[in-house]
């Protein structure tokens, strides 16, 4: 049969088998497909859109927002950062209903859940987060400290474990990720979350890399508060909303540190003074942002239907299959991910001192990774939306370039 893809650079061998034997392939066909991409390797980054959400988003114009107006405020759109947000909870976070809701960014909603976790730890003058965190996570609480007097504790590079967390007397508020947006590092939640209690401190969990392709048990681990966005595994579109979590025994303390209208008991009071909605709807501020929730809605769904732990599996096959690849054609690059699966979330990141040039050309070639600095090429392996050629054609790619 020779070989296979637009560049003439995937065998057909081991690329057929897997992806015949693969029970999640139909599922790629739900996906809008960019002609001129031959492997899209960045869905950790931004998520392809589903063929039913254009058709979606146009009724939406007509039959509700044109057809309805105003009106559509009372038929729905108030409830539907928290019917979502139920859903949400539901099939991807292991939380039951009424302590999950859509809106903001994450950056907001993150500045949010650790300011209201301060005051429920009075006292307490500390704030502990990683130095490998995304950037937004360290800039929000770098400038939450400052605003507060408060002093942030670092953990120093290098995976998260529970060993490795300064807790103590002091501790307020410990912010990490659940997948490590560089390496894909997979936290312990259940058992950081049980030492961070343990030293009477509250835990906040940023879901941005989990959400949507790692089983996630919330409320059985006992976590405290988490946020993420929706627009890589759960395919919301560009700019989509975030998510928050409360537990359903934090919410009646939930102290609103950006007190907006919807978050208030009685919005269209219009009244003097704040007094705080009942349940998850205090953790709004501002007017719900209905467009940016409806594409995120058909992925909740797939996912729903696929199955998250068969969403895991494939997950595993594909991170498994790239690293595979890499020992065999890229043996100068060094993984800076977990080998063991189990450690390892939806993506992973390689090194090598010339990636940085390549990426330009990799994109020409419609294969489209993202670059991590200092040397890293990240792969983002959506699993219903990835399939193991792309995966080949795009490992055989770098390697080709590297040889040039």
């Amino acid at each position: 049969m020779g070989v296979v893809s637009a560049k003439g650079l995937c065998s057909v061998g081991r690329v057929n088998a897997r992806d015949a034997a693969d029970p999640l392939a139909p599922f790629r066909a739900r996906f809008v497909q960019a002609p001129d991409v031959t492997a899209y390797l960045d869905g950790n980054s931004l998520g392809r859109p589903l063929a039913s959400t254009g058709p979606r988003l146009a009724d939406f114009v007509t039959s509700q927002w044109g057809y309805r107006l105003i009106r559509g405020w009372s038929e729905g759109w108030l409830e539907q950062g928290q019917a979502i947000g139920d859903e949400l909870g539901r099939v991807a976070l292991g939380a039951a209903p009424g302590q999950t809701t859509i809106g903001d960014s994450t950056t907001v909603l993150l500045y949010k859940l650790v300011r209201a976790a301060i005051e429920l730890r009075p006292g307490r003058t500390e704030l502990v987060i990683d130095r490998d965190n995304f950037p937004t996570d360290r800039y929000v609480l770098e400038g939450i400290a400052a605003e507060r007097g408060l002093t942030v504790r670092w953990i120093e590079p290098g995976d998260v474990t529970v060993n490795r967390i300064p807790l103590g007397p002091d501790t307020a508020v410990v912010v990490l990720s659940h997948v490590a947006y560089r390496s894909g590092f997979l936290a312990d939640v259940a058992g950081i979350t049980a030492a961070v209690h343990e030293a009477g401190a509250l835990a906040v969990w940023d879901l941005c890399h989990s959400a949507g392709v790692i089983p996630t048990l919330l409320d059985e681990w006992g976590v405290d508060l988490a946020v993420g966005c929706t627009y890589k595994y759960l395919n919301g579109g560009p700019g989509s909303p975030a998510f928050a979590y409360v537990r359903a025994s934090l919410i009646g303390e939930f102290r609103q540190p950006i007190q907006g209208w919807l978050g208030s008991a009685n919005p269209f009071e219009m009244g003097q003074g704040y007094e705080p909605a009942v349940g998850i709807q205090r953790v709004l501020s501002g007017t719900p942002p209905i467009v940016g929730m409806l594409a995120m809605q058909d992925m909740i769904a797939l996912i729903d239907e696929a199955g998250l732990e068969a969403v895991r599996a494939k997950s595993i096959a594909l991170t498994s299959y790239a690293i595979e690849l890499a020992d065999e054609l890229l043996p100068d690059a060094t993984l800076a991910s977990p080998r063991d699966p189990l450690r390892r979330g939806a993506h992973l990141t390689l090194d090598h001192p010339r990636f940085e040039a390549i990426v330009p050309l990799l994109w020409e070639r419609g294969v489209i990774p993202d670059f991590r600095r200092p040397t890293g090429i990240r792969l983002g392996l959506s699993p219903l939306s990835t399939s193991f050629e792309e995966v080949e054609i795009g490992v055989r790619t770098i390697a080709e370039l590297l040889r040039n």
